[in-house]
């Protein structure tokens, strides 16, 4: 209840007389309360089940009606996680620009993907990411395959190495990311694909973003696996960060990610544009 009232931004106790107020109107207990916290009950179950139904309903119907209200205006609002996609694939939004010289492109930074797309891609016509766990109705163009490489501070007992081999590292202390972010995507920056599963050390800390994630490792020895470009420009921006390339990891694939009902024809354009210049 604690952490689900810091969430909403209220006081806990606004929150408990909203449920109570809430099963009073339903007529039926949705919560079992217990000293030790509260879980649901049959009908708290069935009606959640419901809610989140209906809550992602009416999210994905105001993302359609915001990406139809942008198309009419010319403009595509693209996502980014990390460095913003002007630095990273500067090629692939220049030939947009030069497609359509009447197009918009809005830049917005998002949170760490987590939940289901309709989600973490509510308000943007399109994200340029590392690409997120596969999921139906999700599109996915990958535009350029990037080495992995460790961002450290320049403290770290690693950061003297010009290089690095996974092997190096799989049992240093790693950043943790928040418990919504997809495991499959948080374990990529953590290589959990080369170990076969999480680290035995998380940071206590756990990231939502990539802010929170530079400010965890500036306080803490610890340690993440990100695209090779993502930590270059990183490590130019903040002196006591060290970018490391890992030289026999699975290389990252940065990627257009959007979902199926996304109505933008900008999209189209941007999407052809990244299939047709390999590499680009």
């Amino acid at each position: 209840m604690t952490r689900a009232a810091r969430r909403l931004g209220v006081a806990q106790s606004a929150l408990s007389q909203a449920i109570a107020q809430l099963e009073s109107e339903l007529g039926v207990a949705l919560l079992t309360r217990a000293p030790r916290g509260v879980g649901l009950t049959r009908a708290g179950e069935a009606f959640s089940a419901k809610a989140r139904t209906a809550l992602a309903a009416e999210a994905e119907a105001m993302q359609t009606a915001q990406s139809v209200l942008r198309s009419a205006d010319r403009t595509i609002a693209v996502g980014f996680i990390g460095p913003p996609p002007e630095r990273t694939a500067p090629a692939l939004f220049a030939a947009l620009t030069d497609a359509c010289p009447d197009a918009r492109v809005s830049f917005q930074e998002l949170t760490f993907p987590r939940g289901h797309s309709t989600t973490w891609l509510a308000d943007v016509d399109v994200a340029f990411c590392q690409a997120p766990s596969a999921e139906p109705g999700l599109c996915v163009q990958p535009v350029r395959v990037e080495p992995r490489a460790v961002m450290a501070r320049a403290d770290h007992p690693l950061a003297c190495a010009a290089e690095l081999e996974v092997a190096d590292v799989l049992d240093e202390i790693f950043i943790g990311y928040h418990p919504e972010v997809q495991t499959e995507w948080a374990g990529l920056h953590s290589l959990d694909d080369h170990r076969g599963g999480p680290p035995t050390e998380l940071t206590s800390e756990r990231a939502l973003t990539p802010m929170e994630m530079l400010a965890i490792m500036s306080s803490e020895q610890a340690i993440a696996t990100v695209p090779l470009i993502d930590a270059r420009l990183a490590q130019q921006a903040l002196p006591d960060i060290v970018a490391l390339r890992l030289r026999d990891a699975r290389p990252a694939v940065l990627a257009l990610v959007w979902h199926e009902d996304s109505r933008s024809p900008l999209l189209d354009v941007l999407v052809t544009t990244a299939r047709d210049a390999d590499g680009i």
